[in-house]
């Protein structure tokens, strides 16, 4: 018998075979971030995403729409208009990442401040 993807990878701490490192990959991305932030408040158009989004090239968002897609995070509906339209929903199991992703934007906010003057450290040594 076999052991389950989810031993093997722990079994073998951050493994490159392992599939959760390209599930990693293509959840905590900017813009996978940054769509679901967006979907948060319901379902919307491609053009309305990317109107949110400022600097999300069509191609960026057209594959981590996909990406989103293919994982059951993001559900893509086809709207019986004319012309026809598509809009994206967050799914049940991309709900669940919404309380996580929350608490990572409230670190980031609460410690936006403290990250700027390390920053401001570290390049100071630098261009010493």
């Amino acid at each position: 018998m076999s052991a389950s993807p989810a031993m093997s990878c722990a079994m073998k701490h951050f493994s490159a075979e392992c599939p959760s490192r390209v599930l990693f990959d293509q959840i905590a991305d900017k813009w996978s971030i940054l769509v679901l932030a967006v979907l948060d408040g319901g379902p919307l158009r491609f053009n309305a995403i990317k109107r949110q989004i400022e600097g999300v090239t069509q191609k960026a968002l057209t594959q981590c729409l996909r990406r989103l897609e293919r994982n059951g995070i993001i559900e893509r509906r086809v709207l019986p208009l004319s012309p026809v339209a598509v809009e994206y929903e967050i799914t049940p199991l991309g709900r669940t990442l919404q309380p996580p992703f929350k608490a990572l934007y409230a670190w980031t906010m609460s410690n936006l401040g403290e990250v700027e003057e390390a920053r401001q450290r570290f390049d100071g040594r630098l261009a010493a």
